[in-house]
């Protein structure tokens, strides 16, 4: 038995292929759960929602241009 400390054939280089081979598997795993947490949607800003509003508001003729630039100044102040 040439490689009587060791329980397999292959030797030390048997462990340490066992250890690269785990390593590249955490590695793929930490990949895809970055992957996947950078693909779930976010929620909209609530700057972008009132933006949204106020650009419907004026759109539909609700306001007018006076009052649309005031209150988009406003909502530019407050970032």
């Amino acid at each position: 038995m040439p490689y009587w400390h060791y329980p397999t054939t292959m030797g030390w280089a048997g462990d340490v292929g066992m250890l690269v081979l785990m390593a590249l598997v955490l590695a793929a795993l930490v990949v895809l759960v970055v992957v996947l947490v950078r693909r779930a949607p976010q929620p909209p800003s609530p700057d972008g929602t009132a933006r949204r509003i106020l650009d419907e508001r004026f759109a539909r003729g609700e306001i007018d241009q006076d009052e649309y630039e005031r209150r988009r100044d406003a909502l530019t102040r407050t970032r």
